[in-house]
């Protein structure tokens, strides 16, 4: 693992910790409804940073969340600059995270838990 690679996740982790804090508090835009950021993928030169976003609510609130998150991008990244130190705030840009809707992840980690303890009871 590279000292840059090392450093890009620790970014991203930061970035995805204050802006969970940020969304939380919630921002003046009423569109913005329950965001729940899932990662953060930073570049290797800092440059962008690509947030990725579970939405609750139907595909035109979730739209209308993302056009929120996107207007509200330079307030985000003014607030991120000041609680973390770079150089460079890194662009942001939001994506949903289609990986899959967040109730449905939970539960395959879980089923997943039981089913590997499951196995691995070779006494």
């Amino acid at each position: 693992m590279s000292m840059n690679k090392t450093r890009t996740s620790r970014v991203g982790e930061e970035i995805k910790k204050e802006l969970s804090v940020l969304l939380q508090r919630g921002l003046k835009d009423p569109r913005i409804g329950f965001v729940t950021v899932t990662g953060v993928e930073v570049t290797s030169d800092l440059q962008l940073a690509k947030i990725f976003v579970s939405i609750f609510g139907s595909a035109e609130q979730r739209a209308d969340s993302l056009a929120g998150l996107q207007k509200a991008k330079g307030f985000l990244r003014t607030e991120i600059g000041k609680r973390i130190k770079l150089r460079h705030v890194p662009d942001l840009v939001f994506k949903i995270d289609e990986s899959i809707d967040y109730g449905n992840k939970i539960e395959n980690i879980l089923r997943e838990i039981s089913t590997n303890e499951g196995e691995n009871r070779h006494d």
